[in-house]
């Protein structure tokens, strides 16, 4: 009978197996297979900081820069990101669960026929010249209308994001899907989607996984059906262990015994949406402390700060950060939850060496 993990070694395992060697862009982003999106810059968007970890020499909006000339595309799959295109084939044509009513399609149908002849717009562009108007939000208060039916035909797989200007997506014609995702079943699509994700966030508590499946309706939502069928599968086909009444599951060709994921002596300050640290639910269990993302929190209910990045040390996440830019120098605030930093020189010199590393990410 194989020997089950110890909750120390699934630590190391979930530390090690996310956060390898350092590699090129394209070749970061197809080993995660999806990177989290966050507008919010404090001190860079979540995407860099995820990325910056795993790229060499990566610099702030790097992606950005970049995306045009890669086979990437800006959607959704457990929440808004960015994917690999042979990934995105997978959830297309996606079919949402709310359809729109006769007015909305005509609107849909000019602005694409508009989008087609011009290449490229700007939502301002389709604004002139349809003059939408404004509409309630998800939240409550009012946005442009185009804007919204733009996002909506980009989730409907009518629109890609071609660059962004300035932050503002830049809408172009959808591509096709590429023809060996065309033949794949819905079960077979389903089995590929659940599989990307457990390869992202593995180890997983047994109920994050089914968190997980539930997520993939956003990215999926006609594939309802074969997903909860593929969980079922993934239930009993996934590599698994018992340890202090948590199910976990991981793919079947790893071993998180292996002395392969020994950590090394880094600090790190991870995104929030960071794989290391994404499912809250996973983090309490694995480092025994709650970690919130306090950005919506009204400021004086924050007990970590407004954008706080969990401070790893080896495979312990020990604090946080909140970072800031003034006058060309990186202001770091730090919070420890037992209190107060390790001790020693070993963690001051690796403490120093991210924060380097951080000033040349932000300031280069």
């Amino acid at each position: 009978m194989a020997v089950s993990p110890t909750l120390d070694q699934l630590r190391r395992y979930a530390v090690s197996r996310t956060l390898f060697t350092p590699t090129t862009l394209m070749a970061a982003i197809r080993r995660l297979g999806f990177v989290q999106a966050d507008p919010i810059r404090a001190p860079a968007r979540a995407q860099d900081l995820t990325l910056r970890h795993r790229v060499k020499d990566y610099r702030a909006d790097d992606l950005e820069r970049r995306y045009a000339r890669l086979p990437v595309e800006e959607d959704c799959l457990v929440n808004y990101g960015f994917l690999p295109r042979e990934h995105v084939a997978l959830m297309h044509p996606r079919v949402p669960k709310r359809a729109w009513d006769a007015p909305t399609r005509r609107r849909a149908e000019q602005v694409l026929a508009f989008v087609q002849a011009q290449g490229a717009v700007h939502p301002r562009e389709v604004d002139q010249v349809f003059a939408h108007g404004r509409v309630t939000n998800y939240w409550g208060g009012t946005s442009n209308a185009s804007t919204q039916l733009l996002d909506g035909m980009h989730y409907r797989g009518l629109l890609r994001v071609q660059r962004r200007d300035s932050g503002t997506r830049i809408y172009a014609p959808a591509l096709h899907a590429p023809l060996d995702a065309d033949d794949l079943t819905a079960q077979q699509r389903a089995e590929a989607l659940l599989a990307l994700v457990v390869r992202k966030y593995a180890p997983l508590p047994a109920a994050s996984l089914t968190y997980l499946v539930r997520l993939l309706g956003y990215g999926a939502p006609q594939l309802a059906a074969p997903l909860q069928q593929s969980l079922r599968d993934a239930r009993a086909q996934l590599a698994s262990c018992t340890v202090d009444g948590t199910v976990w599951f991981w793919p079947a060709d790893e071993n998180p015994r292996s002395r392969r994921h020994a950590v090394d002596e880094a600090v790190r300050l991870l995104a929030p949406f960071d794989p290391v640290v994404w499912d809250r639910r996973r983090f309490e269990q694995l480092w025994g402390w709650v970690y919130r993302f306090e950005a919506y929190t009204p400021a004086p209910k924050r007990r970590f700060g407004y954008y706080a990045l969990p401070l790893l040390w080896h495979d312990q996440v020990i604090g946080w950060a909140n970072v800031a830019v003034a006058g060309g120098q990186l202001l770091p605030q730090f919070g420890y939850i037992g209190g107060a930093a390790p001790r020693g020189a070993a963690f001051s010199n690796a403490l120093d060496d991210e924060l380097q590393r951080m000033s040349r990410f932000l300031l280069d």
